[in-house]
């Protein structure tokens, strides 16, 4: 079965304005805000409306948006300019409303680029399309039964899991005795020890936040993302991606972003696999 998300994120991805209006208002949906949308060329026009002049803080905002459309990656989309008013009832011509009478219309606007990066669904889909073609012969070879493929596809699948769980296990006991306390400490060390200075203060914000702890870990893994060359960091991103996914699942029942944490928990599962495949890339 589709996840509806992946689905969703696909959509945005190659320039769909319903599925980036919808992205973008279950992130914003936490602070009060909601957004409507037009497309002109390759700039969008985003209104956004809230009940009070304190939720469209500008450059809060104005960043909040950028990160969430430079994650997202949509299609021949560079430029976004980001429209501000307090809530009114429903226009459909807002666009060519705020243009007739900016002043009166908007508390502020400001036009951004967002920057040309590949997202990690991208490079989700891009690693399974070299997976696909490395599995192509070159010469033509008896083909083995279904039972058979399948028999080897899982061994491999089983192979690469121990292989990536060890490999965790090894370099989270290493960064421990290296950059952890030095002093007798009567706490048993486990696997989930390996955590750095900032899953150490996600832990605390977590503790009364886990949704905003969590969108800290996976914006800080994004960014890292970004930059990121050796094994060493793919792994490092890929632990921060399983961490926020962790966070996301903390999120109670009774919080109104429940749903959007749930759907942010798979997507972030999926980020931190998808680092573990750049991993093995890298070491061959």
């Amino acid at each position: 079965m589709v996840d509806p998300r992946n689905d969703l994120t696909k959509q945005a991805r190659s320039g769909s304005i319903t599925a980036i209006i919808q992205l973008l208002n279950e992130d914003l949906a936490s602070i009060g805000v909601r957004a409507r949308a037009v497309r002109d060329s390759d700039l969008l026009q985003l209104l956004c409306e809230a009940e009070t002049v304190e939720q469209l803080e500008q450059s809060t905002l104005v960043e909040r948006i950028r990160q969430i459309l430079e994650f997202i990656g949509p299609r021949d989309i560079r430029r976004v300019k980001i429209n501000s008013r307090l809530v009114r009832e429903q226009q459909l011509l807002w666009l060519q409303e705020i243009n007739r009478e900016r002043e009166n219309q908007l508390l502020w606007f400001e036009e951004i680029k967002l920057a040309r990066r590949k997202n990690f669904m991208g490079l989700v889909a891009e690693l399974r399309e070299r997976q696909t073609r490395s599995m192509k012969p070159s010469l033509p070879k008896p083909s083995a039964s279904p039972i058979v493929r399948h028999r080897r596809q899982l061994r491999r699948g089983m192979m690469a899991g121990v292989v990536m769980s060890i490999s965790l296990l090894l370099v989270g006991w290493g960064f421990y005795k290296w950059f952890g306390p030095k002093q007798a400490d009567s706490t048993p060390v486990t696997a989930n020890s390996f955590i750095d200075a900032s899953l150490q203060t996600s832990q605390t914000d977590s503790a009364s936040d886990p949704f905003v702890a969590a969108v800290r870990m996976a914006e800080q893994a994004s960014a890292e993302g970004r930059t990121a060359q050796t094994p060493a960091q793919w792994l490092e991103i890929a632990t921060r991606w399983q961490k926020a996914s962790d966070l996301m699942a903390l999120v109670p029942f009774e919080d109104k972003r429940y749903q959007t944490a749930q759907n942010r928990k798979v997507l972030y599962r999926k980020n931190s696999e998808a680092a573990l495949q750049e991993v093995e890339r890298r070491r061959s």
